[in-house]
């Protein structure tokens, strides 16, 4: 029962830690309406959509870790995963804070990449959570593509 408990609150804290950015860094509309995207780019609604039902997802694989291992034994996963959040947190902070495309592309490509070592690291430890992290991965390797697209149409 304390696990359970303990997984849940696991997961509350990582998807308010995960949707922080969005209260954190708000999105100046004006300036981002105003670059030039290519016509492929999702609405600002369906980003907002994949942006929280990936945080479930992660925040589901962290509960799912947390539910199974002690720290010490996932060590290597909380480390990464950090490490991912922050850099999470600085895309959003690079883009719309300090509107600098080139510098939030450069992170959404470590976000990306840390991702998939999120990915390795808890599929020795749990497959289902390293399932669930699949689509996170995916989506910051398109962010990542779009990112530099919109960087380039801009400079």
């Amino acid at each position: 029962m304390k696990k359970t408990i303990g997984a849940v609150l696991v997961f509350i804290l990582t998807y308010a830690l995960f949707s922080a950015a969005g209260f954190l860094f708000p999105v100046d509309r004006d300036w981002y309406d105003a670059l030039h995207k290519p016509e492929w780019t999702p609405s600002g609604s369906a980003i907002g959509i994949i942006w929280a039902i990936l945080f479930a997802l992660i925040s589901l694989a962290a509960a799912i870790i947390f539910a199974v291992y002690t720290f010490r034994q996932a060590k290597g996963f909380w480390i990464v995963l950090f490490i991912n959040y922050i850099l999470n947190q600085a895309f959003s902070y690079f883009q719309f804070s300090q509107k600098s495309m080139l510098a939030a592309s450069i992170d959404c490509l470590l976000v990306a990449v840390t991702a998939l070592i999120v990915i390795v690291i808890a599929n020795k430890l749990n497959k289902a959570a390293s399932y669930l992290l699949l689509p996170y991965f995916l989506w910051s390797a398109f962010a990542t593509y779009l990112s530099f697209t919109i960087y380039s149409m801009n400079v």
